[in-house]
Formats: structure tokens, sequence, C-alpha cells
């Protein structure tokens, strides 16, 4: 190796590199860009150190580099745990807060959903042809009440419970981009989402199916529907500061709060992956009917614990600063 022309040609990577590493050893704030700048570059300077450690074990270069590559070991996974603390810390406390500041929202787009229910309920109860009007007739033809309660092996697959999940978010994310129609596509998707529901629980109650059909449906659906509750409230809430940017200009207003909700929205990917597998393996197992509904509750209680323990922690480390 001609170690001069070496050092040459790599000298300006292992300044770059050492010009981080002090960002990184104070714990800064770096930027995403710098953090994979800093990660690449220790890895190149690592491969350095291999060929340098291989060619010339005793050249003061090499114990630079092995110096400097020593340093950049630690600072990468220092980042790396400081990484997952934040977003440990995001989803135990940060979430559950976004979640209480958005509340009367939150509540919203559930009144929104429950008032689509209540109306499809009652127009197939008053008709039950009114089903085809509000379904699709491929869907609407394909319901059968009485085989609601039979096992359906076909359906307990990875490949359904991914396509259950990745339909469910699509849902989520429109009703949050629906926020830059000033809400009006949110407000259309609850109230729409609640009609079907709604007019599906009429069905099978004249069905005298009931029990079975809300079986099928809560197990998964307390979280699916929490999900969307909050991705729909955060749709809401962008459309309303359109309406009310407060003191600031309504282009500032509206970039911080999509920034906000965008976050929102994140933070329901987890309850999507749940809700998804729940659907996919545990909706069509023969588990009993009062097995679902234990599980239902058990999903109630803990998002409610979740919540509440998200906002205590939070209260309490407010009181102690």
């Amino acid at each position: 190796m001609d170690i001069p022309s070496f050092v040459k040609r790599n000298r300006p990577l292992w300044r770059e590199l050492e010009e981080l590493l002090p960002l990184a050893e104070k714990r800064s704030r770096l930027k995403a860009a710098d953090i994979d700048r800093l990660t690449e570059l220790y890895q190149t300077a690592s491969s350095h150190l291999a060929a340098m450690q291989a060619a010339h074990p005793g050249d003061e270069r090499t114990a630079y580099l092995n110096h400097l590559v020593g340093r950049a070991h630690n600072a990468v996974y220092q980042e790396s745990a400081r990484s997952r603390g934040r977003l440990s810390a995001f989803y135990l406390h940060r979430f559950p807060q976004m979640i209480g500041e958005r509340g009367p929202f939150v509540l919203l787009a559930l009144f929104l959903f429950v008032l689509g229910g209540f109306s499809g309920f009652l127009a197939v109860q008053a008709d039950p042809l009114n089903l085809n009007s509000i379904l699709p007739p491929s869907i609407a033809e394909g319901i059968h009440p009485e085989e609601t309660d039979q096992p359906r092996g076909d359906l307990h697959s990875p490949l359904v419970s991914t396509q259950i999940m990745t339909n469910n978010i699509r849902v989520a994310v429109l009703a949050f981009l629906s926020g830059v129609t000033l809400g009006i596509g949110t407000v259309y998707l609850l109230v729409y989402n609640g009609v079907l529901v709604g007019a599906l629980a009429a069905v099978f109650l004249q069905a005298g199916r009931s029990y079975v059909f809300w079986a099928y449906i809560l197990p998964h659906g307390v979280i699916e529907l929490t999900a969307i509750f909050i991705a729909g409230g955060a749709g809401l809430f962008m459309g309303y500061r359109m309406f009310v940017p407060g003191p600031y200009s309504r282009k500032y207003r509206f970039q911080q709060t999509a920034k906000e909700s965008a976050l929102l929205l994140l933070g329901t990917l987890p309850l999507f992956v749940a809700a998804g597998v729940i659907e996919g393996y545990l909706t069509p197992s023969t588990l009993s009917l009062e097995g679902k509904y234990l599980v239902a509750g058990a999903t109630l209680l803990l998002l409610a614990v979740y919540y509440l323990y998200g906002r205590y922690r939070l209260d309490k480390s407010a009181v102690s600063a």
C-alpha cells in the first residue's frame, strides 16, 4: 500500500468525521442528514483502519485512525441509543399528550362516526333494500348473516392480516390528508364509514345475529376505530386551523399544524398493526364468541391504561421539573 497516496486521498473524509464528532459527543441535536453522514463516515473510516492495520499496523497514522474510529463508534451508538430513547419517549409520553391536546377533535371524529352509524342503521331498519343504496351491490349481495360464525380458515393468514392493516392505514391517512379540504373530506370519510357499520349492524339485527356480528367486529374494531378517530381528529384540527389561524399567518399556522398532526398520525401506526394482526388471525378463528368479547374488552382496557399512564407520567415529569 502506498501510504502517502492513501492518506492524501482519504484525509478529507477523516477531517469531515473529526468535525462531526464534537457535535455528537456534546449531544448536540444533530439533523437526520448529519446522523446518516456520521454513520457513513464511520463505516468508511473503519474500512480504512482495517486496511492500514493489515499493511502497516505500527504506523502512527494507523494509531490516529484507530483513535478516530473508536470515537466515532461511541458517537454512532450513543446517537442510536438517544434515537431509541426519543422514540420510546414519544410513544410513552408525547403521543398520549397530543391525543389529550386534540381531545375535542378526536371526540368530534367519534361523534361524526356515531352519527353516520345511526343514520345507516335507521335507514336499513326502515327498509332493508336501502342496504343496496349504501353498499356496492357486489358487497351487499355477499353479506350472509347466517354464515358469520363459521370458521374462515382461508382468511387465517399473514397475507390477509397485512392487507387489512394496509387498508386501515389508508383510511386513516385519507382522513388525515382530507384536512386540507378544510376538514370537509374528513367529515365525509368519518360519516360514511359510520354509515357502513350502522347499515351492517341493522342487517344482522334483523337476522337475529347481532351478538355474533359484534363479536367479530369489536376485537379488532376497538383498536382500529380508536386509531381512525385519532387520525380523523388530526385532520379535523388541520381544517379548523385553516379557518382559525389565530395570531399567526394562515400559511405558518397550517405548516405547524400539519407537522404536529403528522406526528399524531405516525403514532397510530402501531395501533393499526395490532388491529390488523387481530383481524387477520383472531377474527376468523374458532375462538368462542365470549372469548372474542373478552379480547375486545381487554383491548379497550389496555388502551385506557396506556393513555392514562402516559398522561400521568407526563404530569409527574412536569411537576418534578
